[in-house]
């Protein structure tokens, strides 16, 4: 056996950290011994996890920046980067509102939270947020202060600020030669970056996930064990189901090799629960595993990581249903209506980091009369839910983007059907001809 052959790819080893920080997490979760949780969960753990997260956040900006530059200019034509836009827009709000749609049927035919009872449940400090009109949503969308806005890492308004700029640089043509260079070598410096953070992905998702089942544990479901049953089974159904449908209807791309292309940007997200922070990843898994050209990744993955919250809604289809069986409000065909267009509205410009379905939720609830203090029921699981949901959302952008892609001849399908392109084998290289995907391979029967 070869040297080559025995190393472990690095997704294989963020599955292991994953699974070794769940157990662990578990075992010290029913534990509890003080000075651990407080030392090494809280402290040493805390800090590692939250230095990973900070390091995947630290490239989000400069690499939308540069990649999206780069993006426009290898498009080179203003019509086509309208469409695509248009596209890839259309098709972000499709799958956000059958999320929700989908998510809401299924839990008005399984009815959580009938019979459930709310003593004893603290509901302090739980605050809504006035819901913006659709108006103040697209007026957002121009920054006042680009500056700022990179600052902020507003992602809405850096990508309406760069798409300006790039457009600008192409009227310009030749004259922005230099400039375009320069924005291509620091998208390839940047690349290089995402892979040296990436080599200590095993140790931060280890961290993350430990903490997390410590401090949660998973006595938090049984109270609300029907609500969790039927939201993970929404997020299933949208996940292997809605968006498969969608990525063969669109574009008659294999959805089995696509799951397989994206499963590392799924356990990234996984382990972050922030759309933003799995930027990096996703745009490596679609550009260098599927073979979608950066001039369209560029655009449509960060774009879907602000914008296409498809996870989210359906946390909201089936919070709303559950709490409306709690409290015993009958909300009615068009209750539900206005949740799905709340949805679809509120996830425009809401940022993707960990918790902001929360704060989606109660504007909804707010919108249909449903009391916000309800979020308390749901609060304690939460946190696990929105790791889930995440991995939904990005494999939504990444499904747009892929349908975008083929559309617009926009990527190798020999890439895209080769199962070993972009392997990362290596902590800090890439082997497209990794031995231990090709011998999985081999023993496939041949298409």
């Amino acid at each position: 056996m070869s040297a080559t052959s025995t190393k472990l790819s690095l997704t294989t080893k963020v599955m292991i950290g994953m699974g070794a920080g769940f157990v662990l997490g578990v075992i010290l979760n029913m534990l509890q011994i003080g000075w651990i949780n407080t030392n090494i969960v809280g402290g040493f753990f805390g800090m590692v996890g939250r230095m990973f997260v900070n390091a995947l956040q630290m490239l989000v900006v400069p690499l939308v920046f540069f990649s999206l530059i780069c993006g426009v200019a290898g498009i080179g034509d203003i019509r086509i980067l309208g469409r695509v836009g248009g596209r890839s827009f259309a098709l972000y709000l499709l799958t956000t509102a059958t999320a929700i749609a989908v998510a809401i049927l299924i839990a008005l035919v399984v009815a959580p939270g009938t019979g459930f009872t709310i003593e004893g449940v603290d509901t302090s400090g739980v605050t809504g947020k006035e819901a913006p009109t659709v108006w103040e949503t697209f007026a957002a969308i121009v920054p006042r202060n680009p500056v700022a806005s990179f600052a902020a890492g507003e992602m809405l308004q850096i990508i309406f600020y760069t798409i300006i700029l790039g457009v600008a640089a192409l009227m310009l043509g030749e004259r922005s030669t230099t400039f375009v260079d320069a924005c291509e070598y620091m998208n390839e410096l940047m690349m290089k970056v995402v892979e040296i953070v990436m080599a200590f992905a095993p140790y931060g998702v280890f961290c993350l996930i430990a903490k997390t089942f410590t401090e949660q544990g998973i006595g938090l479901f049984l109270p609300v064990m029907t609500y969790v049953l039927v939201l993970v089974g929404a997020l299933l159904l949208h996940l292997f189901v809605t968006l498969m449908f969608y990525l063969k209807v669109f574009s008659g791309l294999d959805p089995f090799m696509f799951m397989r292309k994206i499963r590392p940007a799924q356990i990234f997200a996984f382990s972050t629960a922030s759309s933003n922070a799995t930027i990096p990843v996703t745009l490596r898994a679609v550009t260098e595993r599927m073979g979608v050209k950066n001039s369209v990744a560029s655009f449509t993955v960060p774009f879907g990581a602000t914008i296409n919250m498809d996870g989210t809604a359906i946390m909201q289809g089936v919070a709303t249903v559950f709490l409306a069986n709690v409290y015993g409000i009958d909300l009615g065909i068009g209750g539900y209506l206005t949740v799905i267009g709340m949805a679809v509205l509120a996830s425009i410009g809401t940022a993707g980091v960990p918790g902001v379905g929360m704060v989606m939720l109660t504007m909804v609830l707010g919108q249909v009369g449903l009391p916000i203090e309800g979020i308390a029921l749901i609060l304690g699981v939460d946190r696990l839910m929105d790791m889930i949901r995440t991995a939904v959302n990005i494999t939504g952008d990444a499904v747009v983007t892929a349908i975008v892609a083929k559309t617009e001849g926009q990527i190798d399908m020999d890439v895209y059907r080769d199962p070993t392109a972009g392997v990362v084998i290596d902590d800090l290289h890439i082997d497209p001809e990794a031995e231990a995907e090709l011998a999985a391979h081999a023993q496939r029967p041949a298409e």
